[in-house]
C-alpha cells in the first residue's frame, strides 16, 4: 500500500513524527489532514505496551493519530539512530514531545539533526520552555492550566480554582507548533533553510489568554472567576427557561436595545443601572435576576427563535449527543466518517478549516503499531533480508 495524502496541499513533504500522548500528537495531525506524509515512529512491540494518550483502539487515540502510517523503531540503539538518521536526510519536519534533556541524550536534538539536513524544520514542544528555571519540569495540561492563570478565571465566583473541561494547553501546544512549523517551512522557501521550531503548554496557555491577560498586562487589572457571565460584557451568560437553560449574548448598545425589546423588557432602557454597557457589567447581579424572571416563563426552543428572528446571539447548551445531532453541526461535516482495520468504519472529529481547492479528507484510521514499517523501510532502500534482521534484533 503506497502513500495516499489526504489532501494536496502539503503533499510534498514528509514529516518523522517523535511524539506521544497528546500536545505533539496534536501539531502532527494538523500536517497530516493537510497531506504531509506523517510517519508515527513507535518504538517495537514488546519493548512499552504503556498506553500513552490512551488504549490505541480507544476514542482519544483513534481521534490523533489518523491520516498518519505507522513505523515502529528502536532509537535506543545505534542501528535505530542510523535508521533515522537516513530518514532524516529527506524528511522535511521533525516533531518531538520529549522532555528537554531526552532528545540530547538519545542525540538527535536540533543541531544533530541538522548536520545531516540543513533545510529540517524541527518543532519541539516542552510543557515550560526548552531553556529557563522551569527546564525540565515534567510538563502536563492541567499543571499549565493553573500555573498559566487559565485555573484563577474558571468557575463561579468564589468556587475555587476550576479546570477547563479539555485539555486547552496541550492542545493550544500543538496547533501553534503546527502554525510555526508552516511557517518555517515557509521561510525556507526564502532561505533553503531549515529551523527549530518551539512551543510549550506553559506559552500556549498564556497566549490563550488573550484579553483576560491583556486586561492585567494593560490595566493592571487581576481578572476572577465571572462563571457563565462574560467577563465584561453584560449581559451575557446562561439563563433558564422553563424546561432548561440557554446563551445569550444582549452586550453591546443596539443588541441590548432589540433584546429588550423582544422580551418586552424596555423599561431597562431608561434604568440608569443598564443603559450603559459598563453600569451593565456593574449591576450584573440585578440585571441577570430581571431578566431570568422573563426567560424562566418560555421554553429553549421558543425562546431561541424569538431572539434568532430579531438578531439578538443566543443559543442552546448541548450535551455531546446534541452537538452532533444538530443540523449545522451536520452541514458543517464536524463528524468525519474513516475505516479502521480493527475498529471498522467509525467518526473522528474533523478539521475546523475548509480550503476551497485542495480540501482535506480521512483517508486512513489511525494504524495498527508498526502496520506500514516494511512499506516504509522498503522506500528507503532495506530489503527483506535486513528488515527481517532488524525485527529479529528488535530495532524495528
Amino acid at each position: 500500500m503506497s502513500f495516499t495524502p489526504a489532501s494536496k496541499a502539503l503533499a510534498r513533504f514528509k514529516v518523522l513524527d517523535l511524539t506521544r500522548v497528546r500536545a505533539g500528537p496534536t501539531a502532527a495531525r494538523q500536517l497530516a489532514d493537510w497531506g504531509a506524509d506523517v510517519i508515527k515512529i513507535e518504538l517495537p512491540k514488546g519493548l512499552d505496551e504503556s498506553d500513552m494518550g490512551g488504549p490505541r483502539h480507544g476514542p482519544d487515540f483513534q481521534n490523533l493519530h489518523r491520516n498518519k502510517r505507522s513505523l515502529t523503531l528502536n532509537l535506543k540503539e545505534p542501528d535505530g539512530i542510523a535508521i533515522f538518521k537516513k530518514m532524516v536526510a529527506t524528511a522535511d519536519v521533525v516533531i518531538e514531545n520529549y522532555r528537554p534533556d531526552v532528545k540530547f541524550r538519545l542525540g538527535i536534538d536540533y543541531e544533530t539533526i541538522r548536520a545531516i539536513n540543513k533545510r529540517i524544520v524541527y518543532g519541539s514542544i516542552s510543557g515550560f520552555g526548552e531553556d529557563g528555571p522551569y527546564r525540565e519540569r515534567p510538563g502536563f495540561d492541567q499543571i499549565a492550566q493553573g500555573l498559566g492563570g487559565l485555573m484563577s478565571i474558571t468557575g463561579l465566583p468564589g468556587q475555587g480554582p476550576v479546570r477547563v473541561g479539555i485539555p486547552v494547553a496541550d492542545l493550544g501546544a500543538g496547533i501553534f507548533c503546527a502554525m510555526g512549523i508552516l511557517v518555517a517551512l515557509l521561510e525556507r522557501e526564502v532561505s533553503g533553510e531549515g529551523q527549530w521550531v518551539q512551543s510549550s503548554l506553559l506559552g500556549a496557555q498564556i497566549s490563550l489568554l488573550d484579553f483576560q491577560a491583556a486586561r492585567w498586562l494593560i490595566a493592571k487589572d487581576v481578572p476572577g472567576q465571572a462563571g457563565n457571565d462574560h467577563p465584561t460584557s453584560i449581559p451575557t451568560g446562561v439563563f433558564p427557561t422553563s424546561d432548561g437553560h440557554i446563551n445569550i449574548a444582549a452586550a453591546g448598545k443596539h443588541i441590548f436595545k432589540r433584546f429588550c425589546e423582544t422580551l418586552g423588557l424596555t423599561q431597562l432602557l431608561d434604568d440608569a443601572r443598564f443603559a450603559e454597557d459598563a453600569a451593565r457589567s456593574k449591576n450584573r447581579a440585578a440585571i441577570n435576576q430581571i431578566i431570568s424572571e422573563v426567560t424562566k416563563q418560555q421554553s429553549s426552543v421558543d425562546l431561541i427563535a424569538k431572539l434568532n428572528k430579531a438578531g439578538v446571539p443566543c443559543g442552546p447548551i448541548n450535551r455531546m449527543d446534541e452537538v452532533f445531532a444538530d443540523p449545522q453541526v451536520k452541514h458543517l461535516g464536524m463528524a468525519a466518517p474513516v475505516h479502521q482495520d480493527v475498529l471498522g468504519d467509525i467518526a473522528v472529529v474533523n478539521q475546523p478549516i475548509k480550503l476551497s481547492r485542495t480540501p482535506g479528507k480521512m483517508v486512513r484510521g489511525t494504524p495498527e503499531k508498526g502496520e506500514h514499517t516494511e512499506e516504509i523501510l522498503s522506500e528507503y532502500g532495506y530489503d527483506d533480508k535486513a528488515i527481517a534482521a532488524f525485527r529479529a534484533r528488535k530495532i524495528v
